[in-house]
């Protein structure tokens, strides 16, 4: 059975702490969905590893690790990370598996990632994406034009030639679409000739691995997803979303595995709400504590460095959230930060035209005019980074989990309050 770990706001939630933890007694970890657009920074012993498409779980080394069909694969920036983390001392041999069925990004996908960025800005309707070509990769996966990892790889006569012809194609088609910009593929195919022989021993095919894996009672699978629900391609605050399904459906199909076959659901949820890029934030601060905010939260992406927009906790989507991902526990990260704070708001609410709305409304109009109603809390102004135990924690801070567990009906199960694995409370 598999425990599935998930983004419940705009993501940078902190979701690769609880996963490193929990691999501890794991034996696979998986990725999903999305690629190197993701950041998850864990710390170990005073090191700071960050990883963007590989799974965390490559920080215990008894875990076995797979980039699973729904991830979309750099091929440069996989072996990138792989270096950066084996040069912190990190034995990544044989841990490593990547599904044949992954679709490859290329770097002229990023540099139309950049090009599209430019088209929308001049109608003032840029999404802020990271730049690493996700979306158009997906958008050739979805128009069937797209390259996978086992056309790289395959040793069929043949074989070769017949991935120059489309990876060709390709970089033609989006030539055709953006005024025929000058670069040289030829140049990149050298470079992936290569990749494919350093990649090749990675490659497996993903759904007889995970059902094996899955189907062994002695084998603890968990799923690591990227990005959050709220960036969700359909159920996010679409357009400003990334390009994969980021909750509970991309689990099955980004791994090929049975819903039946997963048996916990973790929401994390930031103790208050970030996020980067454009779209609607209905709970944003513009405001001193809004700086506060982003300053002792350290809020800068870890894949692009862009500051993150900061605003209150807003169970409003916590709880849409929660409707789409079936969460059976939650992880409230960050929880110190809220520490010098004399008050603190949580939104419960939103009313257009004086009508409480039922959920997150898909008219991001609708979300962006919407009055959000607030319930206030006095703040702990207590120290609560030294905390390694629930009980310790402040009553006021006890008294705010205990309403967002209330508010959203499901149980806390783990609090940070710091970043090193010894920062995590066991509820």
């Amino acid at each position: 059975m598999a425990t599935v770990v998930l983004g419940a706001q705009w993501g940078d939630e902190g979701k690769g702490k609880l996963v490193d933890i929990l691999c501890d007694d794991i034996d696979v970890c998986a990725r999903c969905q999305g690629g190197n657009n993701a950041g998850h920074t864990i710390v170990v012993n005073g090191v700071k590893y960050d990883f963007h498409m590989l799974p965390s779980g490559l920080i215990n080394d008894k875990c076995v690790n797979l980039v699973g069909s729904g991830v979309v694969v750099h091929t440069p920036s996989l072996f990138k990370e792989l270096e950066t983390i084996q040069a912190k001392g990190l034995n990544t041999d044989g841990r490593l598996f990547v599904s044949d069925r992954a679709h490859l990004v290329f770097d002229f996908h990023q540099l139309v990632d950049g090009l599209r960025e430019q088209e929308l800005s001049g109608s003032k309707k840029a999404i802020g994406t990271t730049g690493k070509g996700i979306g158009p990769t997906y958008s050739t996966k979805a128009t069937r034009s797209g390259l996978r990892v086992h056309h790289l790889v395959s040793e069929l006569p043949g074989a070769w030639d017949e991935f120059v012809k489309s990876y060709h194609k390709l970089l033609e088609s989006e030539q055709k679409r953006f005024g025929g910009f000058e670069y040289d593929g030829e140049a990149e195919l050298a470079r992936y000739k290569e990749y494919a022989e350093r990649l090749r021993p990675m490659v497996i095919d993903s759904v007889p691995f995970m059902a094996e894996m899955l189907t062994d009672k002695s084998k603890k699978v968990l799923v690591e997803g990227a990005n959050a629900l709220m960036l969700d391609l359909d159920f996010g605050t679409y357009p400003y979303v990334t390009s994969s399904n980021t909750g509970i459906g991309g689990v099955s199909t980004g791994l090929g595995i049975p819903p039946q076959k997963i048996k916990e659901v973790i929401g994390v949820v930031k103790a208050y709400t970030t996020r980067v890029g454009a779209g609607p934030f209905p709970t944003e601060l513009h405001d001193k504590t809004g700086e506060y905010l982003q300053e002792v939260g350290a809020e800068f992406g870890v894949t692009t460095g862009r500051r993150r927009r900061c605003g209150w906790l807003d169970l409003v989507v916590v709880k849409y959230s929660t409707l789409i991902n079936g969460y059976t526990k939650l992880n409230i990260t960050k929880l110190d930060v809220l520490d010098q704070l004399p008050e603190i708001k949580v939104a419960v609410a939103y009313k257009h035209n004086n009508k409480t709305l039922e959920s997150f409304p898909a008219d991001l109009s609708i979300a962006a005019d919407a009055e959000v109603q607030y319930k206030t809390f006095k703040g702990w102004q207590q120290d609560t980074s030294k905390c390694r135990s629930y009980d310790e924690l402040p009553s006021a801070a006890k008294e705010y989990l205990t309403f967002i567990e209330d508010f959203v009906k499901v149980p806390i199960s783990w609090v940070g309050v710091g970043a090193g694995r010894e920062a995590m409370l066991t509820k």
